[in-house]
């Protein structure tokens, strides 16, 4: 079994660390970088989500991993997931969601957004044609203000450390989120999809939405946490994958 942690907006690979000591000895664990982080060049100003599956997909062959597989996402590492089991067909054995974007069948990731920040969004996209540039999200400026930014209890210095250090804090793609998202192919594969209760970047309301908007078969689990259920909580979500890859 070859466990697949997809990283969300902002990331890197190296937002999964805390995770790695919880997971199952026996395990194979491949933590992907997504293109335009560290060792992966990219145009963010144009990635896609088919280009974000086509390097996960490389990834996962080039580790050699030829039995069952979990994929594992976080936030906006769950548009790429379906375009993921798409390629690698029955070896996906099971799925596990946290805070993941789910659009409608068709829809995109933008969909998923709190309607202020969707609309702020695009009409900066808009704004950005007209003048023929391009945007991408920059990394936290602020510490203090990230530190309650994700909902949760307030991050701890070492906690905030560590999400800020700049292995983990990247700049990011604006234009996936414009990408059409196909859920349907992964109906018939078991999902969990973890719900976190006072999260703010992704507010609970809307993960539950998401969670109807899968194909079956789904368990939802809700847990009292924010957005970064992997970091501060690492013990908590390696229980749930876990079982799921067991």
């Amino acid at each position: 079994m070859t466990v697949v942690l997809i990283h969300g907006g902002g990331a890197t690979g190296a937002f999964w660390d805390r995770l790695l000591p919880y997971l199952e000895e026996g395990e194979e664990v491949l933590a992907v970088d997504l293109p335009g982080r560290r060792s992966r060049p990219a145009d963010l100003a144009t990635l896609t989500v088919e280009a974000e599956v086509a390097s996960v997909v490389a990834d996962i062959e080039a580790r050699g991993a030829g039995g069952s597989i979990v994929l594992v996402a976080h936030s906006s590492g769950g548009l790429v997931v379906p375009g993921v089991v798409a390629a690698l067909g029955d070896r996906v054995r099971g799925i596990v969601l946290n805070a993941a974007l789910v659009p409608a069948e068709g829809g995109c990731g933008i969909d998923c957004m709190q309607e202020r920040h969707r609309d702020g969004l695009r009409l900066a996209v808009e704004a950005a044609a007209r003048d023929g540039r391009a945007i991408t999200l920059p990394p936290p400026a602020d510490p203090e203000a990230a530190r309650r930014a994700y909902g949760g209890d307030p991050l701890n210095d070492a906690t905030l450390a560590f999400v800020l250090d700049p292995a983990r804090s990247v700049e990011d793609t604006v234009h996936h989120y414009f990408q059409p998202v196909h859920w349907s192919a992964a109906a018939g594969v078991p999902i969990t999809y973890v719900v976190n209760e006072r999260d703010r970047p992704v507010r609970p309301e809307m993960q539950q939405v998401m969670v109807q908007r899968l194909p079956t078969p789904v368990e939802a689990i809700r847990l009292d946490a924010g957005h970064l259920l992997p970091v501060t909580s690492p013990a908590v979500f390696a229980e749930i994958v876990n079982r799921v890859a067991g």
